[in-house]
């Protein structure tokens, strides 16, 4: 498809710029939501970036995803007449804060190994678990309308349909 040179231009820009771009499937968009240039322009282009191995793609949920490799960074660097020290956002590493731990503020008070001493779910006093009476005695009680002979019977039925019909298998005579 032809693609006017500043619709391509946009579209690479915005690519090497965040190194990531989302299009929906929809071929009669007037614009694009990120680019301001047609839908359209944008899913051919990165089709044809796709064709040459420049980017990978994920369809889901009726959007593209597009995603730019290391192959690609280096063709839109040129196209682009970009410097080397110049990188898409995703990679750029971030720093992490120094310090601050997961756990919250009561993990930086104790020493490794030290264990937590709130009094969570501790028994200092010794005593025995709190729970049922020594003398109690639970009874477990049946049904009246279940016996031994309906069991039976609903047991044989179970395995006959499990089991089903038998096959028998016939010998042509020729």
């Amino acid at each position: 498809m032809l693609i006017p040179t500043d619709n391509r231009k946009k579209i690479y820009q915005y690519l090497f710029q965040e190194g990531v771009m989302v299009a929906k499937k929809d071929y009669n968009a007037p614009k694009h939501g990120d680019v301001e240039v047609p839908n359209l322009h944008v899913i051919k282009a990165l089709q044809s970036l796709e064709s040459r191995g420049l980017v990978h793609v994920q369809f889901s949920w009726q959007y593209y995803y597009y995603f730019l490799n290391d192959a690609g960074i280096d063709y839109l660097r040129k196209y682009l007449h970009l410097p080397v020290e110049i990188v898409p956002r995703t990679h750029i590493k971030t720093a992490k804060a120094p310090g601050i731990r997961p756990g919250g503020p009561f993990r930086e008070d104790r020493q490794r190994g030290e264990r937590r001493d709130d009094g969570y779910r501790r028994r200092d006093d010794g005593e025995k678990k709190e729970g049922a009476a020594g003398d109690f005695r639970p009874e477990f009680v049946s049904f009246s309308c279940v016996t031994a002979d309906f069991l039976i019977r609903s047991l044989s039925v179970v395995v006959l349909v499990a089991v089903g019909p038998l096959r028998r298998e016939k010998t042509v005579v020729s």
